[in-house]
């Protein structure tokens, strides 16, 4: 299971870094063309104020022939002459101001305003969001020192079984009864040395019960035999 979580989490974070996109940079304001007509021996408009890229475009409406020269700005623009009809169209670069006139009519001028252009807006870049990291809950750790602390529990009981004396059958009841009266102190001595430093006094009183019940067990064994050797019938 928590590899499967592991596997979902890498996946979506895969997903997230394809579908990441990088947006491109607004393109630049396309180009326009403005009209300037040549008209009753006049520029209409006089005055146009043109983005730098933008072209304009004259157009001869007079039957007359015209032609567009500038007088101040920062770039020289002179256009053919034009008969009726006739056009002509320049891009402007540099943003300034120009003045222009017609050579053929002086008293034909105009003024164009040149801006410079908008400069382009940085390039976003969308970074995917990092996938957190995935933490195992000690719910889902392995349970296998558990189990083998369990296992190996088993076998120090069953030793401990194993090592422990039981009073054999001929025992007699007063025999048997005293080993299973000082069985709770020894477990009660034991239980208050893990709990507490040990005591010499203690110590000593352990000792000396064991001493009593080893007597009891040696007596009881003495009496049986004694009662066998007794009883009729026996060699």
């Amino acid at each position: 299971m928590p590899r499967l979580t592991f596997l979902r989490t890498l996946l979506a974070a895969l997903v997230v870094a394809g579908a990441a996109t990088v947006l491109p940079a607004p393109a630049a304001q396309a180009a326009t063309t403005h009209q300037v007509l040549m008209s009753g021996y006049a520029f209409s408009p006089r005055t146009l104020t043109i983005t730098a890229g933008d072209t304009v475009t004259w157009t001869n409406q007079d039957q007359a022939p015209h032609d567009v020269k500038t007088t101040s700005g920062p770039a020289s623009v002179h256009s053919p002459m034009l008969d009726k009809g006739g056009t002509w169209s320049h891009t402007f670069t540099t943003p300034g101001t120009y003045g222009y006139v017609c050579t053929v009519h002086p008293n034909m001028t105009a003024q164009l305003v040149v801006q410079p252009a908008a400069a382009p807006a940085p390039t976003v870049h969308r970074h995917p969001t990092p996938a957190a990291p995935t933490t195992r809950s000690a719910a889902t750790m392995p349970s296998m020192p558990m189990e083998h602390s369990s296992k190996a529990a088993a076998p120090a009981a069953s030793k401990k079984n194993e090592g422990s004396p039981s009073p054999t059958a001929s025992t007699s009841t007063s025999a048997s009864a005293a080993p299973a009266a000082a069985q709770p102190a020894l477990d009660t001595q034991n239980a208050a040395s893990a709990t507490r430093p040990l005591n010499p006094l203690l110590l000593l009183t352990g000792v000396v019960a064991g001493v009593a019940v080893l007597c009891l067990l040696l007596v009881g064994s003495r009496s049986a035999t004694v009662s066998r050797n007794d009883e009729p019938g026996t060699s």
